[in-house]
């Protein structure tokens, strides 16, 4: 018998307690597991034996089906940078006696491109010492950015809200008779998957988003109003989608960086309505969409909770098959019918990189989407969840908060 430990590392999404349920729900058919150890706050939870008996945590099946509801990290999360060993090796020997004071044969960490250096780390520091503890990733992101798997858990809701969001705007916004623009700021460090998902609407027959700006295609201020005026020229209400990391004059955004070196982002959407404002003199309005696009789970596709179980419950099954050192991906076979299978990678060939919008998804233009995306985002953001509800609001599955501290 034996015990395996899961954690939720970095940005919350709709999906990431999904994979929590998959995780736990498939050790419970093991009869060599006897617990599952949830690590509170990620990483750091494993360092300080900081860890929860989910047995005691989740105690019936409709426990397990309203956390899958349940947005963000139950057990909380962290964006802890683990040191390479050879540089400093005592973070790793804090692991390690946690772990084998709980009897751990496996460890599954749930989510993105850093948390998987994490998993490749402590991977290749197992084997250096002969440590027989599988390491497994799980992978989360609404970036959508991870290599080698189709897609990432969490993406799909996240790109259902901000098409919902952006549709809603754009009946708020043709209701006067005035010309007016609308630029939504979404989330996408250097990859536009999230903003250029705005672009389902057009499958729909939307003309909005008039204009869709990835990192992906080189900006230009200049270019940026000379579309603008074009657009405003066919249609009353113009909807402009950008993502927050697309290039900008030096001092729009903070420069303030997280422990992974990654910067915070955030300002594109106001210096942009500023620009039309001063040059144009049109009605405009900048909206930060914010963490909405990772906790609106009262939006999150069926798809996406459903795929993230799953993938969760292949993690185990991965660790107990000798598997270590690995990912789980997303491998799609075809999109009509939309068709995935779960296979694995190599941790150290998806730690630290990052999948860019591919070229083809976006106009010559550079200033829009190609309908050719349309085909890879659709199957995505299908479905809707049965959810609980509770005095006219959804539910949601929390640990009290003493538990945590």
């Amino acid at each position: 018998m034996f015990n395996i430990a899961v954690a939720q590392s970095g940005g919350p999404t709709c999906a990431i307690n999904a994979s929590l349920v998959g995780v736990y729900k498939e050790a419970l058919k093991e009869p060599s597991i006897d617990a599952v150890f949830g690590s509170v706050n990620g990483l750091e939870g494993i360092i300080q034996n900081h860890m929860i008996n989910l047995k005691s945590m989740i105690l019936t099946n409709d426990d397990m089906e309203l956390l899958k509801q349940t947005p963000s990290t139950v057990l909380g999360s962290c964006r802890y940078k683990l040191p390479d060993w050879e540089e400093d090796e005592e973070v790793y020997k804090q692991i390690v006696s946690t772990l084998k004071q709980r009897n751990i044969g496996a460890f599954l960490y749930i989510g993105g491109n850093d948390s998987m250096d994490t998993v490749n780390k402590l991977s290749e520091y197992f084997k250096s010492i002969s440590l027989d503890i599988k390491v497994i990733g799980i992978p989360k992101t609404i970036d959508n950015d991870l290599c080698i798997t189709d897609h990432t858990p969490g993406f799909g809701s996240a790109a259902k809200y901000v098409a919902t969001t952006l549709k809603e705007i754009t009946r708020d916004s043709i209701v006067y008779s005035i010309p007016s623009v609308t630029i939504v700021e979404i989330m996408g460090r250097h990859a536009g998957w999230l903003t250029a998902s705005s672009a389902v609407l057009h499958a729909m027959g939307e003309t909005a988003p008039h204009l869709v700006y990835v990192p992906e295609a080189k900006f230009s201020l200049e270019g940026f109003l000379k579309d603008v005026r074009q657009e405003l020229s066919k249609h009353k209400a113009v909807i402009v989608a950008v993502s927050e990391g697309i290039e900008v004059p030096d001092g729009v955004q903070s420069g303030v960086v997280d422990n992974f070196g990654h910067k915070y982002l955030s300002g594109i959407g106001k210096y942009l309505e500023e620009t039309v404002r001063n040059e144009i003199g049109c009605k405009v309005r900048s909206i930060e969409l914010n963490v909405m696009q990772r906790c609106s789970s009262h939006l999150g596709s069926k798809t996406d909770i459903d795929e993230s179980e799953c993938i969760g419950a292949a993690g185990v099954r991965a660790a107990l098959n000798g598997s270590t050192g690995k990912v789980m991906v997303f491998k799609r076979v075809s999109d009509m019918p939309y068709t995935v299978t779960i296979d694995s990678a190599d941790a150290s060939k998806i730690a630290n990189q990052e999948k860019f919008l591919p070229k083809k998804y976006i106009n010559s233009a550079g200033n829009n989407i190609d309908d050719r995306a349309l085909e890879y985002f659709m199957p995505l953001i299908q479905g809707e969840l049965n959810l609980v509800m509770e005095h006219g609001v959804p539910k949601h599955f929390a640990i009290h908060e003493s538990v945590l501290k």
